[in-house]
């Protein structure tokens, strides 16, 4: 998926935004015109089909996937970059323990679409709101999970060792306990990703999501409901997108945790 991003200008694939009004609702594997940026009209055929504005719906699908990889990665780090600097804290600093759950409790008890639609209804649809707007909703996740292993971590004796002998308290945290945390929130960020990638279809699919002009799956699938019944090709193939990179990222996720942690693969 990464390769299929990185490598979608030699895959035969046009710019996702050309069209052609005589290409309109092609079926998959018909060939037709399609105007250049130049205004020259040049054979195409489209592999996947086209949708009613004439774009091919190939090249939308396949630059679709750098911005679900984009949101998805991005999300994923934005969620654990804040999670684990409020987990620590939540964590090792007692006194800001308490107010700090109440907090991430009130985040959890809204569901997680709703936050993100309330996020970017209220900052205009850009690639960093909608970034952001995922990965809100994740963060109070991320902080109880991190929170949980400083719970544990901190009672060890290599660590009772740090503070009996004066370690600073920022010392302990970032070189003692945070290095014991990585693997679980690896496994925890290949999560949070599939889900992003989830969202911002879902988001794009109810147009409140990226712009229309970004091929996003949400969108085209948006785009192509209207006539599912007579051209069932525009939601099929970037749900089938979708479903596959979903997948793939779970089962990524399930393969780091049983290389992570052994313990767990012999209990499944």
């Amino acid at each position: 998926l990464l390769a299929i991003a990185l490598a979608a200008p030699w895959l035969g694939t046009v710019d996702p935004s050309l069209f052609d009004a005589g290409s309109r609702d092609l079926l998959p594997g018909k060939a037709g015109e399609i105007t250049t940026l130049e205004g020259e009209a040049v054979r195409h055929t489209f592999v996947m089909g086209s949708d009613s504005y004439g774009r091919d719906i190939y090249s939308r699908v396949i630059y679709g996937t750098r911005v679900s990889l984009a949101v998805g990665v991005c999300a994923a780090l934005v969620a654990l970059a804040f999670g684990i600097v409020l987990g620590l804290s939540s964590g090792y600093l007692r006194w800001l323990d308490g107010v700090l759950m109440r907090i991430m409790d009130g985040l959890m008890a809204i569901p997680a679409i709703l936050i993100a639609i309330a996020l970017v209804a209220a900052w205009r649809g850009s690639l960093v709101t909608v970034i952001i707007a995922i990965a809100v909703p994740e963060i109070p996740r991320v902080t109880r999970l991190v929170r949980s292993l400083v719970l544990t971590i901190r009672e060890e004796p290599y660590v009772e060792a740090a503070i009996a002998l004066g370690t600073p308290t920022w010392k302990i945290m970032l070189a003692h306990i945070l290095p014991n945390t990585v693997a679980p929130l690896v496994v925890q960020g290949t999560f949070i990703c599939a889900s992003a990638i989830l969202v911002e279809a879902i988001l794009s699919f109810l147009g409140v999501g990226l712009p229309p002009d970004i091929p996003t799956w949400g969108n085209i699938m948006a785009e192509g409901r209207a006539q599912f019944v007579q051209f069932p090709h525009n939601i099929f193939f970037p749900g089938i997108f979708l479903a596959v990179t979903v997948l793939a990222v779970n089962i990524l996720g399930d393969g780091l945790r049983d290389t992570l942690d052994p313990k767990m693969a012999k209990r499944v």
